[in-house]
Order: C-alpha cells, then sequence, then structure tokens
C-alpha cells in the first residue's frame, strides 16, 4: 500500500511550522526546512504506529 500524505510547511520568522493536513496533531516546528520535513516524517510514522496500536486493541487482537 503506498499511501501519500500531504506536509503543509511555512516559515515564520526564524522558525519553519509544518503539520500533515491528513493527520490531526502532527505537528512540528524546527527552525531549518530539512529538520522540519525529517520531524515531520517521525512524527508521522509514530502517529500511525501508535492509532494501528489502538486499533489493534480495540479488536481484540494484542
Amino acid at each position: 500500500m503506498n499511501t501519500e500524505y500531504t506536509a503543509i510547511i511555512k516559515q515564520d520568522g526564524k522558525w519553519w511550522i509544518g503539520w500533515i493536513q491528513e493527520i490531526p496533531g502532527v505537528n512540528c516546528q524546527e527552525e531549518t526546512y530539512e529538520a522540519l520535513r525529517e520531524t515531520l516524517e517521525i512524527t508521522l510514522k509514530e502517529a500511525l504506529e501508535f492509532n494501528r496500536q489502538d486499533a489493534l486493541a480495540l479488536a481484540g487482537n494484542r
């Protein structure tokens, strides 16, 4: 499954801020664009894994 997500990124003063449009709560702030992209990717992966674990627990498959 090849799923794509949309990162919304903008610069606010010296900070780069961004979030993933499709997943509430995945938002980050860094001092460089590159660091922000990396942090968003890590945070997205963590959020998806937490959601997967919650779904499995609710289904009784844990």
